[in-house]
C-alpha cells in the first residue's frame, strides 16, 4: 500500500508540474478553459495591450449598421465600430500610446464569446445581447442599443405576427438569442421548421430565395438586411417583439480596470452629446454600401439608456 501511494503521489506531483488535473478526486470544472482564462485575466488587458502595442478588436461582417464590411475588405464600419474607436482613443491617452495599433479579428455569432473569453479578442462591439447566461463567461460594457426581436417577411406573405408562422419555415441566425427563444417556443407556435443560418446575410438570402417564409432577428438588424435587398420595398418588418434586449461591448470577465476605460469612453460619448451625431449618421442618413437610409428613429428606451447608462441586461 505504501509503495502504491508513493507512486501515486509521484505521478500527481509530475502531473501538477505539467498543469494536469487527473489526480484530483473532485470533478473537473465545467469550463475547460477556466484556468487559462483566469491566468489571462490576472495579467489584465491593459498590460497585454501595453506590451504588444496593439489592441485586437472583434468585428462582424454583416451586422448592419453596427459592425459590417461595406466597401473595403477587412475594414469594418458601423455605429458600434465607431464606439470601439472611441475606446481606442481613450486607451491611447490612458496608456500614453498615441501610436497604438489596431488589429481586427472577424467574429461570428457562434465564436464571439469564446474568442473574447480566451483573450484572442480584447473588445467586441457589434450586435451582442447582454444577458445573464453570457455574463457567466464574459463581461459587458454599459449598453449602447436596445432592440426587440421581430420578423422580416415579404409584404404579400400573409404573416403579420408570430402566430402566423404555423406550418411555415422560419430562418434565424445560429448562436443568437433569437434562435434560442424561437426553439424554446416552436412547438407552441406550430412552426413547420426552423432553419439556423451562419450569419444574418445568409438568413436573409434564405428568405429571399423562398427557402423560408420569415426571418426572425433583432428589429434593427432586420432593417439593415432589408436595406441591402434589390427591392427593399418588397419586404416588411412585422410582429410584436416577444423579447427586448440591450446590446453591449464584450470584454474579458473580471478585468475591472479595462472595463472602467471602456465604460468611461462610452459614457463620455453620451454626455458630450456626440452620440446623437453618431446615431444620425448610421440610422437616419444613407449608409454604405448601397446608400440606403434605415430611417430608424431613436426609441424612448434608448434615450433613457443614454441618459442613464448601465451594464444590466434589462
Amino acid at each position: 500500500m505504501t509503495s502504491k501511494r508513493t507512486l501515486t503521489s509521484l505521478f500527481c506531483a509530475s502531473a501538477f508540474m505539467l498543469g494536469l488535473s487527473a489526480c484530483s478526486d473532485n470533478k473537473a470544472p465545467a469550463d475547460a478553459n477556466s484556468n487559462t482564462n483566469a491566468a489571462a485575466s490576472s495579467s489584465g488587458t491593459l498590460e497585454k495591450i501595453k506590451k504588444s502595442g496593439t489592441i485586437v478588436l472583434g468585428y462582424r461582417d454583416s451586422s448592419i449598421p453596427f459592425s459590417y464590411i461595406a466597401d473595403t475588405p477587412n475594414q469594418p464600419v458601423g455605429y458600434a465600430h465607431d464606439l470601439q474607436l472611441k475606446v481606442v482613443e481613450a486607451l491611447k491617452q490612458k496608456l500614453e500610446m498615441p501610436d497604438l495599433k489596431i488589429r481586427y479579428n472577424l467574429v461570428t455569432s457562434q465564436n464571439r464569446i469564446p474568442l473574447v473569453s480566451n483573450g484572442t479578442v480584447d473588445l467586441e462591439c457589434g450586435s451582442t445581447t447582454n444577458n445573464q447566461e453570457r455574463q457567466q463567461q464574459v463581461a459587458f460594457s454599459v449598453g449602447f442599443f436596445q432592440v426587440g426581436s421581430r420578423l422580416l417577411t415579404a409584404k404579400d406573405s400573409g404573416i403579420q405576427d408570430f402566430a402566423d408562422l404555423k406550418g411555415k419555415k422560419l430562418v434565424t441566425t445560429a448562436g443568437t438569442t433569437s434562435e434560442r427563444y424561437i426553439r424554446q417556443h416552436e412547438k407552441e407556435l406550430g412552426i413547420g421548421e426552423i432553419i439556423s443560418a451562419k450569419d444574418h446575410a445568409e438568413s436573409f438570402l434564405m428568405l429571399q430565395s423562398g427557402r423560408a417564409a420569415a426571418f426572425m432577428m433583432d428589429d434593427i438588424l432586420l432593417a439593415g438586411e432589408k436595406s441591402k435587398a434589390t427591392d427593399p420595398d418588397k419586404w416588411v418588418i412585422v410582429g410584436t417583439a416577444p423579447i427586448q434586449e440591450i446590446y453591449g461591448c464584450m470584454l474579458r470577465k473580471g478585468d475591472t480596470e479595462f472595463k472602467q476605460v471602456v465604460d468611461d469612453a462610452i459614457k463620455a460619448t453620451y454626455s458630450s452629446g456626440e452620440i446623437n451625431q453618431m446615431y444620425n449618421k448610421w440610422f437616419q442618413q444613407p449608409i454604405p454600401p448601397k446608400n440606403i437610409n434605415l430611417n430608424f428613429e431613436m426609441s424612448d428606451q434608448l434615450k433613457d439608456l443614454i441618459a442613464n447608462p448601465h451594464d444590466r441586461d434589462q
